[in-house]
């Protein structure tokens, strides 16, 4: 069996649930662990990064001689719960050209490869440094990126979450918001003194479920399409015998290149002011939580460049150009001022009862990164 592959398996036999999913989870320090000592063999300088206590990040620096650009490889190592997998979902088992397992495709994939590869990569005397960041929390807010990216700058990026393959270089964004509609508490039988909070939220619910709609139908990115918004949460009311004095709705707006959170909001805004003019006493308030930016990256970038052509050569043919809607970590690396793109492993069941990776595209996936990083490094 490969290197990637043994390493692989070793990565995805540690628990690493992220535990703000999963209450209690063990979290990212043992594989974190893991990783430092299996970089540190490799003969990287290894740094530590953990402003949050028992959520670590490493990153294992190999210095170049000088004289060329420096390359990160990025990719998380933390997993969603394993409630709900089939099997014992740390066995990371090989059959059938596949490698089973909770984040054998989401990401321990694209850890393993880019581990392999750097490590291989540095041993030639490149001219410039390579990083290799395994970081925590992506499943979740992103901590370790965005710590990452506060301690270390490097000239492009690879970040290797599960592309199938193709050249990633584009993907959504999304904001959290919450609208609480006010209404007034009043006992069950005082009609004439209580205001029905989760009655007047219906007239924003029909308003969003229109806004969404004119999204749908609105201009679209050529890769990722339109923007889109949902109601995710709704919470209101004490008892049955009571009026509620309010009802919030926790909505997500997900968002193309072009769209940013202030014109985001002020759609939100306006469709809630239009509500008030037209519905007596109607009051609300509008609250801004975690914003993610949606990313883009240029074809003609030279990192996506240098990764095309290693591609091309390795795959026999022109890896495709995709874009998703999810959002992942590149979009923090570009606000840092790194370019970079993603590419990674084939396989499926991302977050579901069943998931697995094939053998082939990870080993192609780390051969890839090494002569890409070759090259780049100079």
């Amino acid at each position: 069996m490969s290197e990637v592959i043994e390493l692989l398996r070793r990565l995805v036999s540690i628990n690493s649930v992220n535990p703000d999913l999963v209450p209690g989870a063990k979290g990212e320090s043992e594989i974190a662990d893991f990783c430092a000592r299996w970089l540190t063999e490799q003969g990287f300088s290894v740094h530590r990064l953990e402003s949050r206590k028992g959520r670590p990040s490493i990153v294992g620096l190999a210095k170049g001689r000088g004289g060329g650009r420096s390359l990160m490889f990025n990719g998380h190592f933390d997993t969603v719960t394993h409630a709900g997998y089939e099997g014992n979902p740390l066995d990371a088992r090989v059959e059938d050209g596949k490698v089973f397992g909770r984040g054998s495709f989401d990401m321990k994939s694209g850890v393993a490869a880019m581990m392999v590869a750097g490590a291989r990569a540095a041993k030639r005397g490149l001219g410039g440094d390579i990083l290799i960041a395994c970081v925590a929390d992506e499943e979740y807010a992103s901590i370790g990126t965005a710590e990452v990216a506060r301690h270390f700058k490097a000239d492009a990026a690879i970040v290797t979450e599960p592309s199938h393959l193709d050249l990633t270089l584009a993907h959504k964004g999304f904001i959290w918001f919450d609208v609480v509609i006010e209404g007034r508490a009043a006992h069950g039988s005082r009609p004439d003194l209580g205001i029905d909070a989760i009655a007047r939220a219906g007239h924003f619910l029909v308003a969003l479920e229109e806004h969404g709609k004119s999204l749908l139908k609105g201009d679209r990115h050529p890769i990722l399409g339109t923007g889109s918004i949902h109601a995710s949460l709704i919470k209101g009311g004490e008892e049955l015998s009571s009026y509620p004095a309010s009802c919030q709705i926790s909505i997500e707006r997900r968002t193309v290149p072009g769209e940013t959170g202030d014109i985001v909001e002020g759609q939100l805004r306006a469709m809630l002011d239009g509500i008030a003019r037209s519905v007596a006493g109607f009051a609300f308030r509008l609250d801004r939580g975690l914003e993610r930016i949606p990313f883009e990256a240029k074809e003609d970038e030279p990192i996506v460049a240098c990764l095309c052509k290693h591609a091309s050569l390795a795959l026999g043919r022109q890896p495709k150009v995709r874009g998703e809607p999810f959002w992942t970590d590149c979009a923090i690396l570009k606000e840092a001022g790194i370019p970079s793109l993603l590419f990674g492993a084939d396989g499926a069941g991302a977050h579901a009862a069943i998931e697995w990776t094939t053998v082939e595209s990870v080993e192609t996936v780390s051969r890839v990164l090494e002569e890409t990083a070759t090259e780049f490094c100079g």
